[in-house]
């Protein structure tokens, strides 16, 4: 654990604890692990009935959905729980004891963990709009206030802590995610319109 180290101990709370925490801890690792096997598996169960450029839309969709995933989650591996975890040892430091039950402690790493790589979905989810027809890039280019409050507001909901520093943290990342794929959704249209 990277808080052990500074003074953090975990404790048992209840019969079997640890032992649950572990099991849930290897079937989301599991799942992580084998959601590229699994996607794979649904892709090919749809594929048959998509037509060519369907199949051409699906393909990079997916790939970059599963890349930004992933990059969301060492994101918040590296960067994102460390700083939490960080401040809030930091915090309490002096006042009380850090004692932390081992299940809320990967609880919390967790969700912030998928909620982070579920938050990178962001411009995925505005190349689907793009293409669709359903918003244009000056549309989603013209909405960056809102986006910039948005981000702030996703980012204290989605992390677990309440600190504004993890939040930031978050919120920086949603908003060069949306720029960006407004962006793409940019370089989309124009090249539709070459062809």
């Amino acid at each position: 654990a990277p808080v052990a180290d500074k003074g953090v101990k975990f404790l048992q709370l209840s019969p079997g604890e640890f032992f649950f925490t572990s099991f849930k801890v290897a079937g989301y690792t599991g799942l992580l692990l084998g959601a590229p096997l699994i996607l794979y598996e649904i892709i090919a169960f749809v594929l048959p009935g998509l037509t060519i450029s369907e199949r051409k839309f699906l393909g990079p969709i997916v790939l970059g959905s599963s890349v930004l995933f992933y990059i969301g989650l060492l994101f918040s591996y590296t960067v994102l729980t460390p700083a939490a975890l960080t401040f809030f040892v930091s915090y309490a430091d002096g006042v009380l004891e850090s004692l932390w039950s081992i299940d809320k402690y990967f609880e919390f790493v967790l969700v912030l963990m998928l909620s982070t790589g579920l938050s990178f979905q962001v411009p995925v989810i505005q190349l689907l709009l793009g293409q669709t027809g359903l918003v244009s890039s000056d549309t989603m280019f013209a909405a960056w206030r809102y986006v910039i409050v948005g981000s702030v507001v996703a980012a204290a909901v989605l992390t677990p802590s309440t600190d504004p520093f993890t939040q930031t943290l978050l919120a920086a990342p949603l908003i060069g995610l949306y720029l960006g794929g407004a962006g793409l959704v940019r370089l989309t249209e124009q090249k539709q319109e070459q062809i």
